[in-house]
């Protein structure tokens, strides 16, 4: 435990250092654009340098445009990640964001600077653009240099659990320990995936895979490497579904990870090609934004739809006894519980045959007005709490109960990779099929799950909701 606090505090004084940083550079940016834009004339009435400079509009610029570019920079990920960065996604990031950031300012602050020659001014963005870059790159790529070689040097190691026992476990932990370049994996041990012959005369500890959590917590593991030795997708998929609710990063290797049915997308190159299957294919600055949406939009929600839930309300207590709201233990993202809010659409008590059972277009346990409510997805609603709390984003996979992903993954192993993204209010299982009523439509609707999970972008989210929008004005909701 104390390993991984340290291990934390040091990815902590990391994103600091990047933060600080990214904000004295951009203020030196600024304030040195500032001083090309006098010498090169484009301002007029200032004819002393420092005078200028100590103008209120000037201030005000150099105390709020810096402030800009750091939104910019947090929204473009670049601070989620900050213990083994990649030197080009670094500049491809740096890059993009200074170019976002020189945009902004042009259009809030410089549009109307015209001096009458169009290539001056656009001499004058380039300037810009490259006092932005520059600068902070040169900071930036100073701070990653430095990183990489404590972590070369074996002066900051990640603790490292290999999820998988047998002889290709072993052989991967020993090709990883003798790389020249070292990639930051500890090994600290080895986990049996059950139905796996353990090598023998292993020196590391072998531990069980349902001690794997308290294992973590004990040795401060960073990251989980799974490698199994048997082409037993079930098995392995059984296994790496008990991983997720740890939260740790969860690394497979290419070759494995396309026998799940799912296309390979590399996220991440540790000096050996692994996919980390913990993340969404979505890009760091795409999370970013989403999630940012998803507050924006359910806090929006939940104030302008108040009198709906009134009216609602009112109706369900009416016209049906019981309680206005509904519960129910979904699992979400890392695989870990939540209870998922309703307006109650069935009878009390819907449930009594002591198993969970999917509902029909015919299903008598639905309340005439519940079944007004779910044609035009009034139900779902409330879930717009869920998404605000974070356990929900406004599109995602659906969220099931451990009743039927139990029964999901013999058929879909790889349905468990969508624990990686947190559930959704629609999804395009929902727009493209709509409620299952048996296990079977499980199975074919989880299909359009796994296609979204593989083709994640914010611009697939906007047409999901499209398409929702649709379905409900429409009442296609059943």
């Amino acid at each position: 435990m104390r390993i991984r606090l340290d291990l934390n505090n040091k990815a902590h004084r990391q994103r600091i250092k990047y933060v600080v940083g990214d904000y004295v550079m951009s203020n030196l940016a600024w304030f040195l654009f500032n001083c090309v834009r006098w010498l090169a004339g484009t301002v007029v009435g200032w004819p002393y340098l420092v005078s200028y400079l100590k103008s209120d509009m000037v201030l005000l610029g150099q105390l709020f445009f810096p402030l800009l570019m750091m939104v910019t920079y947090a929204f473009s990920g670049y601070y989620n990640n900050v213990c083994r960065k990649s030197r080009i996604q670094e500049l491809l990031t740096t890059f993009a964001s200074s170019g976002i950031n020189t945009l902004l300012i042009f259009f809030m602050a410089l549009i109307n600077d015209v001096i009458g020659v169009r290539s001056a001014d656009y001499k004058m963005i380039l300037i810009l653009w490259a006092l932005i870059f520059g600068l902070v790159y040169l900071v930036r790529a100073i701070i990653t240099n430095i990183a990489s070689r404590q972590i070369k040097s074996r002066k900051w190691t990640f603790p490292t659990l290999i999820i998988g026992s047998g002889s290709a476990a072993v052989a991967f932990a020993n090709k990883l320990n003798s790389k020249r370049q070292f990639s930051g994996h500890d090994i600290k041990g080895f986990v049996n995936i059950p139905g796996e012959n353990p090598v023998k005369g292993n020196p590391l500890p072998l531990y069980e895979l349902d001690e794997v959590k308290e294992v973590c917590e004990q040795l401060g593991i960073w990251e989980l490497i799974v490698v199994p030795s048997r082409e037993d997708t079930h098995r392995t998929m059984e296994a790496i579904n008990k991983l997720f609710h740890i939260g740790l990063p969860i690394l497979i290797s290419p070759e494995y990870f396309n026998k799940m049915q799912t296309p390979v997308t590399i996220s991440d190159l540790y000096g050996e090609p692994l996919v980390n299957i913990s993340r969404s294919s979505m890009s760091d600055s795409g999370k970013n934004i989403k999630r940012a949406m998803d507050i924006v939009i359910s806090l929006v929600a939940l104030v302008a739809l108040l009198p709906v839930f009134a009216i609602v309300a009112l109706i369900i207590k009416r016209t049906s006894p019981g309680p206005i709201f509904y519960l129910q233990e979904r699992i979400g993202l890392h695989n870990k519980p939540f209870q998922i809010i309703k307006f109650r659409s069935m009878v009390q008590n819907a449930e009594q045959a002591g198993k969970p059972q999917l509902s029909s277009d015919d299903d008598p346990r639905i309340t005439p007005f519940g079944r007004f409510m779910r044609k035009y997805r009034i139900d779902e609603l409330p879930q717009f709490w869920n998404v605000l709390k974070g356990e929900m984003s406004l599109v995602g996979p659906r969220p099931e109960r451990k009743f039927y992903i139990d029964q999901i993954i013999p058929f879909v192993p790889a349905y468990a990779l969508l624990h990686q993204v947190r559930p959704g209010i629609t999804s395009m299982g929902m727009v493209k099929f709509g409620y299952a009523k048996n296990l079977d439509e499980m199975l074919e609707r989880v299909k359009y799950d796994l296609m979204y999970l593989n083709n994640a972008s914010l611009i697939n989210d906007l047409k999901i909701l499209i398409y929702t929008i649709k379905i409900v004005f429409t009442g296609r909701g059943m």
